[in-house]
């Protein structure tokens, strides 16, 4: 027993290579090169006298005696990590990392931040912006603050992904526009601009006219394309046409009468949040303080 495991970091090389089925994924996160990864699974396969991969594409697919000790490894090396982490268990105080969509975090996070450092100022906040779903371990973040209809079938399995509600998407526009016409209905929004995101999403207006019936949308010309919802949010409050909003990222406008819902048709589509993080942090007490902080003042808002 002891000659098989006097090379402890064969393993971690081979739990690595074959969670990603690829031992270049696995050299580029384990910072080696492939001929190393490669190498070390010929040692690894030479010391236990058993074939572990088999060459498929590009793929790498393991055996069933691979398959037996993936298995084994992944179980020791979530206890060996979970163990380290509650030695190093960090109390309240401290910093965290917090990552989310730009329109999040300029609209709704940074405007509420000062309530929550006021709550809690031995807790230090910094927030990072990202379209895409970071990885979350090799990028140090502590929380991800996530949206949208396919969250969960695109976080690591290894993390938690916690659902904690969803918000309607409305088209939205200015009070001083929505009083210069009258916007009763869907079709009457094609009198003006129509702002949208570049990128495709799930709350995009195709849908959404669809939805209500109006098919004159295909042949609306005046368009405006932004590549995030805040920048959409802030030609609207301009006077700039119609944008789709989550309402959660305009309710104070709303509050305030900056911006309108003329036309009460939701989108078809609702946005569905979810915190996401490692349940093993050395930093889960931080991590349980704001995720209840946010939870909480998320719950509260309402348009009545």
């Amino acid at each position: 027993m002891k000659n098989v495991l006097r090379n402890f970091n064969l393993y971690r090389s081979f739990e690595c290579a074959a969670r990603n089925q690829s031992y270049s994924k696995a050299a580029s996160e384990l910072c080696i090169s492939q001929a190393a990864v490669s190498q070390q699974m010929r040692q690894l396969e030479e010391e236990i006298g058993s074939k572990l991969f088999l060459r498929k594409n590009k793929q790498m697919l393991l055996t069933q005696k691979g398959k037996t000790l993936f298995e084994a490894t992944k179980q020791a090396f979530a206890i060996l990590h979970k163990s380290i982490n509650e030695i190093k268990e960090e109390g309240i105080a401290g910093s965290l990392t917090i990552s989310s969509t730009q329109a999040f975090a300029s609209l709704w996070l940074m405007p509420k931040l000062n309530k929550f450092s006021m709550q809690y100022p031995d807790i230090e906040i910094r927030v990072m912006s990202s379209p895409g779903f970071d990885d979350i371990k090799q990028q140090h973040i502590d929380l991800a603050i996530r949206f949208g209809l396919n969250v969960q079938e695109n976080t690591d399995p290894s993390l938690t992904c916690e659902y904690f509600g969803e918000d309607p998407v409305y088209p939205v526009c200015s009070s001083q526009l929505a009083q210069t016409q009258n916007f009763n209905a869907p079709i009457d929004l094609l009198n003006t601009w129509l702002v949208s995101l570049e990128s495709p999403s799930p709350y995009d207006w195709p849908s959404w006219f669809e939805n209500t019936g109006t098919k004159e949308y295909k042949k609306h010309q005046h368009w405006t394309k932004v590549n995030s919802t805040d920048v959409a949010l802030s030609a609207v409050l301009n006077g700039h046409g119609f944008t789709l909003a989550v309402r959660y990222l305009c309710i104070q406008q709303l509050l305030n009468g900056q911006l309108v819902i003329p036309v009460n048709i939701p989108h078809p589509n609702a946005v569905k949040r979810y915190l996401v993080f490692d349940a093993d942090s050395a930093r889960i007490a931080r991590i349980k303080v704001f995720t209840e902080w946010l939870k909480q003042e998320m719950g509260s808002e309402s348009l009545t």
